[in-house]
Order: structure tokens, then C-alpha cells, then sequence
């Protein structure tokens, strides 16, 4: 329904232009509609999750002696090969399938009690489960500029790991601590320790258990980059990445670096602004461990992500 596609209870779409249109000039989409797949009609009575002794069911609002629960269910299992190559999901907010969080659970045999907002879709939690690394976020909450930003780093991390597999079967030690060196300063405006431990992993890696630790390190990896970054973590980051040529460039240049930087970390200017200065100095400067930093260009410049943050 995100998609345009007109597969919703009332025949009707939530067509999201800002996946088909912004996202959609860097990304092909799989459409799913777990609700439509599965043969409930397109219109269709609309479903809800109702707390039950035996859990929580997807029940008919007005037929709530119709349970959807196992065919909903069954159909993550039916679909699953499709997620092959999926470097992210958008979730649709609210739904009964594909809600995100805080879907509204009923009360059972229509007790009138304000709903508990705690569930979660059926659909969404079938993949939480069986894709634990694939970055998921709901439409809704990419209005936030901060919760966008973060979604599609992960996206683009993500399909950088994928893309290891598409150019070898697997993985060498020496591409994952390639991998690992392009996202240093990534990790650690996200969480300084995880990095920490990763450094270890890949210090390990070709000594221990290489198949363990490759699967240990994107774990990690995908949930320290869940974590949002601060001003103050991005600004730290930006001051290890001037010390690699503050000693190239004049005094008044490696003020005005520090003041814009302290600009950005008290909230006067946007996060694209120090960037921009000192990607001008990495181009005056070429050094080449900055130059492979995914960081300083996590995604394409023309989202211009960063400019609102």
C-alpha cells in the first residue's frame, strides 16, 4: 500500500511519495501486503489484534469469530524467499500485519477498555525473528529527520555486507578487515564501545572460529548502529578526523574548523555544515585512510540526510 498499489481493507493505498519517489531513485522495491496475499480480498473486513487466553489473535473487527492468526502466520514462512537480497524493509505503522509497534491490542469480547498499545504485527514479528539483521523501520517515523537518517545508514551498511557475499562466496579475512576500517569512525559516532569490540573481533579473525566471529561482528554491528548519534558523538568524530592534517593547515583554518564544529555540537548549524569544511580539506589534503571513510558519505549526498540534523 506504501507503494501506491491499491491492497488496503478498503481498497484504497497509502501511497508514500517519499519512498517512491526520494528513496525510490537509489532503491528497487519487493512489494508484500500479508493481508491481500493471503486471499482475504481487496476490500476486505478489517482485522485487529485482540488479547486472548492463549495470546494475542488477529481477529475480524465485525467478525471477530473469524481468527486469521495461523494464516498470517504461515504466510512469513510462504514469502520468506523473497527476502533474499533485502538490504531493508518499511513497515506500514499501525497495521495489525506490519505494524512496527504500538498496534493497538483489544480486549477480548469487545470490553470497553481504551486498547493496549503494546503489540506488534504479526508480519513485523516474523521478520524481527527470523531476520534479526535486516534494518526495519515504519513509514511514519521517517518524518523524524534523526530516526531517517539512521534507517538509511543501516540500509546502506547493510548492502555493503550483502555485497561482500555477491563478490565471493565468502568472505575473506582481509575483506571483512577492509570492511571493518571503512566503518571506523561510522561505529563510533554510534557506539564507541561496540567499536571497541569489533576492533577485538577482527583482531581475532583467522586466529578463532571465522564463521562464529563473521556472524558475531554484523550482529553487533547492525545494533550498535540502531543506537542514534548525538550532537556531542558526531562532534568527537569530526575532531579525530581533523587531526589527521590539523598540522597541514594554517592556524586561522584549523580555528574556523573547531568553531564551526562547536557551532554544530550547540545545535546553531546542521551536521552538513562542519562536513562540508572539512571535506574540503581531505580534498586539499587527500589522506588515504579518510578518503575510505564511510562516514564523511554514508549515502547519496543528494538525500541530503544530513542537512537537517
Amino acid at each position: 500500500c506504501l507503494l501506491g498499489n491499491k491492497v488496503r481493507y478498503d481498497g484504497q493505498h497509502k501511497h508514500d511519495r517519499y519512498l517512491t519517489q526520494t528513496l525510490g531513485e537509489y532503491f528497487d522495491y519487493v512489494p508484500f501486503c500479508p493481508e491481500a496475499e493471503t486471499g482475504m480480498g481487496v476490500p476486505r473486513p478489517s482485522i485487529q489484534l485482540v488479547a486472548q487466553p492463549q495470546g494475542v489473535r488477529v481477529l475480524g473487527v465485525t467478525e471477530p469469530d473469524k481468527d486469521f492468526t495461523q494464516t498470517l502466520s504461515n504466510y512469513h514462512n510462504d514469502v520468506k524467499e523473497r527476502f533474499a537480497g533485502l538490504s531493508g524493509f518499511v513497515l506500514k505503522r499501525g497495521s495489525p500485519t506490519c505494524g512496527m509497534e504500538r498496534v493497538p491490542i483489544y480486549a477480548p469480547n469487545k470490553e470497553p477498555r481504551p486498547p493496549d498499545r503494546t503489540g506488534v504485527g504479526l508480519f513485523a514479528q516474523g521478520i524481527a525473528e527470523s531476520h534479526p539483521l535486516l534494518p526495519v523501520e515504519e513509514e511514519g517515523r521517517l518524518c523524524d529527520p534523526l530516526l531517517r537518517e539512521n534507517f538509511i545508514v543501516r540500509v546502506f551498511v547493510f548492502a555493503r555486507w550483502l555485497a561482500l557475499y555477491e563478490k565471493a562466496a565468502e568472505p575473506s579475512v582481509a575483506q571483512l578487515v577492509d570492511f571493518h576500517s571503512d566503518h571506523k569512525y561510522l561505529i563510533m559516532a554510534h557506539d564507541p564501545s561496540a567499536l571497541k569490540v569489533l576492533g577485538q573481533m577482527v583482531a581475532r579473525m583467522g586466529k578463532d572460529d571465522f564463521e562464529q566471529l563473521k556472524d558475531e561482528y554484523i550482529s553487533l554491528l547492525m545494533r550498535a548502529l540502531k543506537k542514534r548519534v548525538s550532537r556531542g558523538r558526531h562532534a568527537n568524530v569530526l575532531q579525530h578526523i581533523i587531526g589527521y592534517f590539523s598540522d597541514a593547515i594554517e592556524a586561522d583554518d584549523r580555528a574556523e574548523l573547531v568553531e564551526v564544529i562547536d557551532h554544530y555540537q550547540q545545535g546553531l548549524v546542521p551536521l552538513i555544515v562542519p562536513l562540508t569544511l572539512i571535506k574540503h580539506f581531505i580534498r586539499k589534503y587527500p589522506d588515504p585512510y579518510l578518503l575510505r571513510q564511510v562516514y564523511l558519505t554514508p549515502h547519496p549526498s543528494e538525500l541530503m540526510l544530513r542537512n537537517s540534523i
